[in-house]
């Protein structure tokens, strides 16, 4: 039996045909309406899988092509992140045979594509899906880039591997900053077999943080499959769970950057060292004063944005090496204006931050801090 699935994010499209050319289907893809209609010609496939929201020509056209003009009866199974009643009402109209909305479990989607199916799934291929691992298809393609310097020993690599497995949607790439230890062939290691999932971007010499997250990001912006790029310190002092809650915010929201906050308050579990909260105070409040915004928490390492902010804000190299964070809002403020800039910035509490032992920034670089926000009030006064 053959299957056609059509979707313009190549990570949702490679998830779901690898585990159903497992179960013995011969798979076709499609990652644009026009293309999905020239295979549906071509092959006649048993049943399609199809996005609404395609360039060319959109799965609603797909539809209707496949229904009013060639009046085939072949099962479509809609996989799409539009929850809107209207929408689905819609297309359950136009005579598709299920409506799938995303975020949503892989084995789910095998489970339906069995119902549809019936007659490919005998004894020898039926869904034995009790003991496997959960797996989710994200609604939006994610890109997060991870800079590494010197993390050998420190990377969490089956974390960041069962993650990719888990989260179909997300593509991890890890800046390796001009390490002088053995980082790039630990994560030479980890991207194995996890090619459309891990990536490297490797620089030959060190630049600091900032020059890497922001090589990183403008890297990930080329990518017209990415919906929102972010960024997250490879020490997992912020884990993915919190991270997925910004990327859950900026998806429903009119924001353009949201950003993770540090902030102790009941209910979260958010841990530093007491040096670091002694210096951070003083150190709050003179970005707030430079800013002229009331943030709580420039510096947390977990951001998320919308790929206009990567392209507009990053595309020239930061003053500084740590504290480009402020740079990056005093930047949005001088693009958008103050008024403006308000309103596309959330700063979203985190549950959990743990400081993580072996952290490249001492109590020493901490103090350099506050000539790194001098320098940095001076260049863009």
């Amino acid at each position: 039996m053959k299957i056609l699935a059509a979707d313009d994010q190549p990570l949702i499209l490679k998830s779901i045909g690898n585990k159903l050319s497992q179960l013995g289907y011969q798979m076709f893809y499609a990652k644009n309406g026009q293309e999905a209609i020239d295979i549906f010609e071509a092959q006649q496939p048993d049943l399609v899988i199809i996005d609404l929201n395609m360039p060319v020509k959109s799965g609603f056209e797909v539809i209707e092509h496949i229904r009013n003009l060639k009046k085939s009866t072949t099962p479509i199974i809609v996989i799409s992140g539009n929850d809107e009643e209207n929408i689905i009402v819609d297309t359950f109209n136009l005579g598709v045979d299920d409506y799938i909305e995303k975020p949503v479990g892989l084995n789910e989607v095998l489970v339906r594509v069995k119902r549809l199916l019936k007659p490919m799934f005998d004894s020898k291929n039926s869904l034995d899906l009790e003991h496997k691992p959960l797996q989710i298809l994200q609604k939006r393609a994610i890109g997060v880039v991870i800079p590494c310097y010197n993390e050998e020993t420190r990377l969490s690599c089956k974390v960041f591997s069962d993650f990719v497995h888990q989260n179909l949607g997300y593509h991890l790439c890890f800046v390796n900053d001009g390490s002088k230890d053995n980082t790039l062939g630990v994560l030479e290691n980890l991207r194995k077999g996890r090619e459309d999932y891990i990536s490297i971007y490797d620089c030959q010499q060190n630049g600091g943080k900032s020059e890497a997250v922001r090589l990183g990001i403008l890297h990930l912006a080329k990518n017209p499959h990415f919906d929102y790029v972010g960024y997250l310190d490879a020490d997992l002092s912020t884990d993915f769970q919190d991270f997925e809650d910004l990327v859950k915010t900026i998806e429903t929201s009119q924001f353009k950057i949201v950003s993770g906050s540090r902030i102790s308050r009941m209910g979260a579990d958010i841990t530093k060292e007491s040096g670091r909260k002694i210096i951070s105070m003083p150190i709050n409040m003179i970005i707030r004063t430079i800013l002229g915004m009331s943030f709580r928490d420039t510096q947390c390492g977990a951001k998320i944005m919308t790929k206009d902010i990567a392209n507009n804000i990053f595309n020239e190299k930061f003053v500084t090496r740590w504290v480009f964070d402020v740079e990056v809002f005093l930047r949005m403020k001088k693009f958008y204006g103050k008024d403006t800039v308000q309103n596309m910035i959330c700063e979203q509490p985190l549950k959990r931050w743990i400081h993580a032992d072996g952290s490249k920034l001492s109590m020493k670089d901490s103090v350099k801090i506050l000539g790194q926000l001098l320098k940095i009030a001076i260049h863009y006064r």
